[in-house]
């Protein structure tokens, strides 16, 4: 067994952003080890994305077509990955800890007698080619670092986010094959019944630079219309902690922690958050970490790059006083 094989997943924009983040996980073992990296791109029909699958990071594309394959449909998708993988037989299987990835990736292991990692947030490789990963466990209140023993195949289940996607180089080549997987109605056996879409205006809370997230210090709802002003002046997106999105102050597609989303910024600000395990585990990879709570013992203030002991009602509207008066010069 040889080679890395991505499991690619592709959006309405053509390569998921958790495709390029693999493939460039997928480049940089395969650096060190002298391997191959390969790509399953799987769907309805599969185009350009191939080439720019190859432009960052990939040596071989899979192209596997299907109308079953038009929607993130579990048992369509594992069905075709499992066809890939016993044809390729890779040593490494790297998987996106997405809904689709998440449910796939298991199931994988199992059908191929093998082990797996879920939940990774830091991958490396020995000189062997066996896979040591990192992953939070007891809610992210502590990390474990795991191995695989054997010789078979390594399925790694990555949390999205921890790991930047490569710059496309347009010079890269590369082959693309047509691959025939044989699938039919009998591998469904659950079936979609109905999609439901959200709209969202500005930048993806996933992919926000600048991030501004209210907790259960906040007190009620009424406080996240001030967060949502000062994330528009800073052009960022709004987040929130599991308990604000559990009173049902916001909606649980700002959450942002070990159940929520993993997030990324540049700049990441918490108004009323106490930077409770589950949280950070969604945030610790934030480059700024600005915290203001009352409470000076708050654990959000090991974490945080300045902070802010006091009352967020005196401290938040001179804040975005000053952000403003900024733009404005």
């Amino acid at each position: 067994m040889q080679g890395i094989l991505v499991l690619g997943e592709l959006d309405s924009n053509g390569l998921a952003s958790v495709t390029g983040e693999l493939l460039s996980l997928a480049r940089s073992l395969a650096d060190e080890t002298g391997e191959q990296v390969s790509v399953s791109l799987q769907g309805a029909s599969v185009g350009s994305e191939a080439d720019d699958a190859i432009a960052i990071g990939a040596d071989k594309v899979y192209k596997v077509e299907s109308p079953l394959l038009s929607e993130a449909q579990i048992d369509a998708h594992l069905s075709a990955l499992e066809q890939v993988a016993r044809s390729a037989e890779p040593s490494i299987v790297l998987i996106g800890r997405t809904p689709l990835g998440r449910d796939v990736g298991p199931r994988l292991a199992f059908r191929l007698g093998v082990a797996v990692a879920q939940d990774c947030v830091e991958v490396s490789v020995n000189a062997a080619g066996r896979v040591t990963a990192t992953r939070p466990v007891y809610g992210g209140n502590a990390m474990a670092s795991v191995s695989f023993s054997g010789d078979g195949t390594q399925v790694v289940i990555v949390r999205p986010k921890t790991v930047e996607a490569g710059e496309p180089d347009s010079g890269r080549s590369g082959s693309v094959e047509d691959f025939a997987a044989n699938l039919d109605d009998s591998v469904i056996k659950a079936r979609l019944v109905e999609t439901v879409s959200q709209e969202t205006e500005g930048v993806r809370l996933e992919d926000a630079g600048i991030v501004v997230s209210g907790g259960r210090g906040l007190g009620g709802p009424e406080p996240f219309e001030q967060l949502q002003a000062l994330s528009d002046l800073l052009d960022g997106a709004l987040g929130a902690s599991r308990a604000a999105c559990d009173a049902g102050w916001i909606d649980h597609s700002h959450q942002v922690g070990l159940t929520g989303k993993t997030i990324t910024p540049d700049l990441y600000i918490t108004i009323g958050i106490s930077g409770a395990s589950q949280h950070m585990a969604g945030c610790s990879a934030s480059k700024n970490i600005v915290a203001i709570n009352r409470d000076e013992d708050a654990n959000i203030f090991k974490s945080a790059t300045y902070g802010v002991v006091g009352d967020w009602n005196k401290i938040l509207p001179s804040f975005i006083e000053t952000i403003r008066e900024l733009r404005d010069d």
